[in-house]
């Protein structure tokens, strides 16, 4: 695991209300902006896996585009169920530049 801040994006890269999806290291990381700011957040659904980029991001949720799951991007949890959660990564902007700085990776019970 990486323990630096590494740039993924630039600002301009992600307007507010969009999602982009970046590769670091061997993860793929959703990048958020919402009207809070950036957050970065693991970009695979623990549901059955879809991609998060790839769904919509309402307020400060981003939806999975398969099964409708949202997950709060500043806390990586599910309002509709507390059991499941995604991978929250800290967020820097130095100027232009969006830096991410990689969480541990967790163990997971498995999709349902």
């Amino acid at each position: 695991m990486n323990e630096t801040f590494i740039e993924v994006l630039r600002v301009a890269d992600v307007p507010v209300g969009r999602i982009r999806a970046v590769k670091i290291d061997d993860r793929s990381v959703a990048i958020s902006h919402t009207a809070s700011g950036f957050f970065a957040t693991d970009n695979t659904c623990p549901h059955r896996g879809g991609p998060l980029a790839e769904g919509d991001l309402i307020g400060d949720e981003i939806v999975c585009p398969w099964h409708l799951w949202g997950f709060d991007v500043r806390s990586g949890l599910c309002p509709g169920n507390a059991e499941f959660t995604i991978a929250t990564h800290e967020v820097r902007i130095d100027s232009d530049r969006i830096l991410v700085k990689l969480s541990p990776v967790r163990e997971t019970s498995g999709a349902l």
